[in-house]
C-alpha cells in the first residue's frame, strides 16, 4: 500500500520560513512527478510547486522567488523550502506523486494528508 506522509509544517510570523517534506512509501515501481498542493479556507485547492523525476520545476506565480521544491529521489521523498512567507501563504499543504506501483499496470496521483501551516502577521 503506497502511503505519503507529511510534516514540518506550524504556525510562524510573517517574514519567516518553514520547510515541508512528503516521504513516499510502498511497494513502488515509479515515481514520476512530485509536488505540493494547497487549500485555504474557501478556495480551491491550488498548485505550489512540481518538480519532475529529471529535476525540472514548475511554480505558481504567487510563489515564485520564495518557495523552492526539490526531491531525493533515493529516499522517495519531496521538500519544499518556503521563505519569506506571507499571511496569504496560510494554508493546509498538501504533496503528491504521480507513480506506479508494482501492484497496478498504470500510474496515478497519489496523495498525503495534509499539513497546516499559518502565517502570523
Amino acid at each position: 500500500q503506497v502511503q505519503l506522509v507529511e510534516s514540518g509544517g506550524g504556525l510562524v510570523q510573517a517574514g519567516g520560513s518553514l520547510r515541508l517534506s512528503c516521504a513516499t512509501s510502498g511497494s513502488i515501481f515509479r515515481i514520476n512527478a512530485m509536488g505540493w498542493y494547497r487549500q485555504s479556507p474557501g478556495k480551491q485547492r491550488e498548485l505550489v510547486a512540481t518538480i519532475t523525476s529529471g529535476g525540472s520545476t514548475n511554480y505558481a506565480d504567487s510563489v515564485k522567488g520564495r518557495f523552492t521544491v526539490s526531491r531525493d529521489n533515493a529516499k522517495n521523498t519531496v521538500y519544499l523550502q518556503m521563505n519569506s512567507l506571507i499571511p496569504e501563504d496560510t494554508a493546509v499543504y498538501y504533496c503528491y506523486a504521480n507513480l506506479q506501483p508494482f501492484s497496478s499496470p498504470v500510474r496515478a496521483n497519489y496523495w498525503g494528508q495534509g499539513t497546516q501551516v499559518t502565517v502570523s502577521s
